[in-house]
């Protein structure tokens, strides 16, 4: 029974994992876009300074794109699938990832129990941080492959490397270790996980007990009850995202080809000093839109999975 408690986990988390992918990959691409260092240069502005006698300075200063206009420009420079750029690995490894984090965070769950209050606050914190200790340290390797597609920029027609090719060429230039870089960074984005998760099973237990106290209650659950969750997941996602998402800033940051960012706390050091701190928020926009509905989405088809095949999550 617990093996196939197990593969059931597996499965409606690969399912839900692979639904939120593919609907949200351009969103994704525009957030690393965002994030990237290669942004923040191109275009320049002119500031009027002024001086004590009245007269006045003109220097360049640096301006990020806006969302839209990052959107334009790979439309125009490098064509519609550049928004589907890194799909390839996204699909490859969101499955198994989605899988290998829902496993283990139901296993977790289990031992977890044994240990503190039952289904309380600091059970699903640590499940939700272990489970994300475990899936970062396995999949990171394509992660960054699928960040570094992300931000190869070729003009329309120019043929770009697929994710075979990307692999070869990181570990051709860079060894194994090139695949691990920004793992640092993902280590301290568990705590987005672990906020994430405290707030969604806080309001996922509140439904349910809203659930038991309806009178016209007989166990079952309708659409109702899963559009909940939804918004239940899109709540607690958004808010997790803009506590932590600097973590997401300096990850790409340490995932660039050739950059100047080796290590965590430099990095961070690196982007606060000469871009200011507003830097660490660049692509939230994008990354709340795509976050948002795909947590949701991710969320409620495995919660839906695992309830269809009659075996209600824990």
């Amino acid at each position: 029974m617990a093996q196939n408690d197990t593969l059931l986990h597996l499965f409606a988390g690969g399912c839900g994992g692979t639904v939120g992918a593919i609907a949200t990959c351009p969103l994704e691409v525009l957030k690393t876009r965002l994030q990237s260092s290669g942004l923040t240069l191109r275009p320049v502005f002119q500031v009027q300074l002024g001086t004590v006698s009245g007269a006045g300075v003109i220097r360049p200063g640096p301006v990020t794109p806006r969302l839209m206009q990052v959107l334009r420009s790979m439309l125009e420079k490098e064509g519609p699938s550049s928004l589907f750029r890194g799909l390839g690995p996204n699909l490859v490894g969101v499955a198994p990832s989605r899988a290998i984090y829902f496993a283990a965070y139901s296993k977790s769950k289990e031992t977890f129990n044994g240990i503190f209050v039952p289904n309380s606050g600091a059970v699903h914190m640590s499940s939700a941080g272990f489970a994300a200790f475990v899936t970062n340290s396995l999949m990171n390797p394509i992660w960054m492959v699928k960040t570094r597609m992300q931000l190869e920029k070729k003009a329309r027609g120019e043929k770009k490397m697929n994710a075979l090719q990307c692999a070869r060429y990181v570990y051709r230039t860079e060894g194994v270790r090139g695949f691990y870089r920004g793992l640092t960074a993902s280590y301290a984005g568990i705590s987005e996980t672990m906020i994430c998760f405290l707030i969604y099973e806080t309001l996922k237990k509140r439904i349910a007990e809203s659930q038991l106290m309806s009178a016209n209650s007989d166990g079952e659950k309708n659409a109702s009850d899963f559009l909940g969750l939804m918004l239940a997941a899109a709540f607690a996602k958004g808010c997790a995202s803009c506590i932590a998402y600097p973590h997401e800033v300096i990850r790409t940051r340490l995932r660039e080809e050739g950059s100047k960012y080796k290590y965590f706390f430099q990095t961070a050091r690196l982007v606060a000093v000469e871009e200011g701190y507003a830097a660490f928020y660049r692509g939230l926009i994008p990354q709340l839109i795509r976050q948002i509905p795909n947590t949701a989405l991710v969320l409620s088809t495995y919660e839906l999975i695992v309830y269809l095949l009659g075996q209600p999550s824990k």
